[in-house]
């Protein structure tokens, strides 16, 4: 029996291949490997003669292998090997917008930041894993016109997250080759959890915006929305940030605003208006934001979180995708398309596992 393993002494410049396992004229037994006191999770072959780490391994490692295995004649054999993965020169940072057990809301993505351009997607999106306390369907997303950093990549399930799902991933990207000799050098993991069931839909023509909070009308209230020339654009946002005040500034006024919930990066705002509760419910007069009657804004700021659903309905103008946290501008099928894999995902507790959906819409 012969037992080989891959990378197996010297330096290792290809970590993003992993490390292979091999058993000729007989099965393995075990492989223990490891690297700075962490374990490397691998699986071994229906047969028992391959086993292969689960994720890259990482730069700048040092890591011993032992495999045991038997042959024909039930021999034990055991072989060890050492070696280091190299220093990568240019190396990608990856961090997300998700805060360590905070509460989002049904509509909030998995979002990840890259500073650099990444080219190798596919490498990328099967080095994460996602777990969800319910079982969704999702697809990863790419994003190179997000502002904020080269490139963007986001999670969204197919419809909202189920209210109150806890939901972890964790991004292995130490070894993943993200663009030529551009590697990752660190695993990025967090968790966060999906609060209660809270969206708005906002009438521009009706001059009304109706809340349901856990599936059910919560309060229909009157609102102005932008005039004409600063119409509210439509589409479904999610809530960004809220403050109490909001400093805002334009042509001809610079107010600080109470009880204001930012659903686009241009500064759109659903808020309390005490100056227009005159024209609430029958006009529009804004400057492109939601005005609300300052009890009701009240009411509304003190529930939102970031990742509630807002959707702005009737106004002659279109929104702009990637003009706030827009995800949900765009169908099923567009989505998936965005993904380097085209590929859905399942996501449970125990995963993600991805599969190829039939999309008819």
């Amino acid at each position: 029996m012969r037992i080989a393993i891959t990378p197996s002494g010297g330096i290792d410049r290809r970590p993003e291949r992993g490390l292979t396992v091999t058993a000729t004229g007989g099965k393995l037994t075990k492989v223990r490997a490891s690297a700075g006191g962490k374990t490397v999770q691998g699986t071994m072959n229906q047969g028992g003669t391959v086993w292969h780490s689960t994720w890259a391994l990482g730069v700048s490692e040092a890591y011993t292998v032992t495999a045991s295995g038997t042959g024909p004649s039930r021999t034990p054999i055991v072989k060890t090997a050492s070696f280091h993965t190299f220093t990568p020169k240019q190396t990608f940072v990856t961090q997300t917008i998700e805060g360590y057990h905070q509460t989002y809301g049904v509509g909030m993505p998995i979002i990840l930041y890259f500073n650099h351009t990444i080219t190798n997607r596919r490498a990328i999106e099967t080095a994460l894993q996602v777990k969800s306390s319910r079982a969704v369907t999702g697809s990863w997303y790419w994003d190179d016109e997000c502002g904020t950093a080269p490139t963007c990549l986001y999670f969204r399930p197919h419809h909202y997250w189920p209210a109150h799902t806890r939901i972890s991933f964790v991004a292995h990207l130490d070894g993943v080759q993200g663009a030529p000799s551009v590697y990752g050098f660190h695993t990025l993991t967090q968790s966060f959890n999906i609060g209660r069931a809270l969206t708005v839909t906002a009438s521009t023509t009706s001059h009304h915006m109706t809340v349901y909070r856990d599936g059910k009308v919560f309060a229909r209230w009157p609102i102005s929305t932008g005039r004409p020339g600063d119409d509210t654009p439509n589409g479904t946002y999610l809530t960004i940030e809220k403050a109490n005040p909001v400093d805002m500034k334009g042509p001809g006024y610079n107010i600080e605003v109470p009880w204001s919930v930012r659903f686009t990066w241009s500064g759109d705002y659903l808020h309390d208006a005490y100056w227009s509760v005159g024209e609430q419910g029958f006009t529009n007069v804004s400057h492109g934001c939601v005005n609300m009657p300052p009890a009701d804004a009240e009411i509304y700021y003190k529930m939102a979180v970031p990742g509630d659903p807002v959707t702005i309905t009737g106004s002659p103008r279109a929104g702009t995708f990637d003009n706030g946290w827009t995800m949900w501008f765009l169908p099923w099928k567009r989505w998936l398309h965005g993904s380097a894999l085209h590929e859905a995902i399942r996501v449970n507790r125990s995963g993600s596992v991805f599969f190829h959906p039939h999309v008819n819409a």
